[in-house]
């Protein structure tokens, strides 16, 4: 059973939230200042858009887009070789008892938006809606 009761809605705990947002600050800052001796990291625009901490505290899912949408891949792939040394700094910044281990995954939910957006965009898509809300009316009346 859980130490504490007080949970998120998506079921993880303030806690485990708080730590994530944490790592995801340090990251990011370590990004900006350019304390990564990298140039495909230096070259690029990174964003970190979420870290996703689990109950233990000991692995987190970082994910990366990076600004523009340029080389993905590359950068994904220069996180991933750089990976120790932000561990290293992680695990210095935050203090805690165990370090946590890192995976750099690109993160996707920005095109999962703008895929869904074209859909509701689609003019069949948009009669259908306005038929629906119609409907809607006519069976509150």
């Amino acid at each position: 059973m859980a130490k504490y009761n007080d949970t998120s809605p998506e079921g993880r705990s303030v806690r485990v939230l708080r730590v994530g947002e944490q790592i995801r600050h340090i990251l990011s800052e370590l990004l900006t200042r350019g304390d990564v001796h990298d140039e495909t990291l230096a070259s690029a625009n990174i964003a970190i858009t979420e870290v996703r901490m689990s109950p233990d505290l000991r692995h987190a899912t970082v994910f990366v887009k990076p600004l523009l949408g340029n080389e993905e891949a590359a950068v994904i792939k220069a996180m991933r070789t750089n990976t120790a040394y932000f561990q290293r700094e992680v695990a210095a910044r935050t203090k805690m008892k165990y370090a946590a281990k890192l995976k750099f995954v690109p993160d996707d939910s920005f095109d999962e938006a703008s895929h869904i957006e074209s859909l509701l965009s689609n003019p069949k898509v948009a009669r259908d809606l306005t038929e629906s809300d119609e409907e809607a009316e006519q069976a509150s009346e």
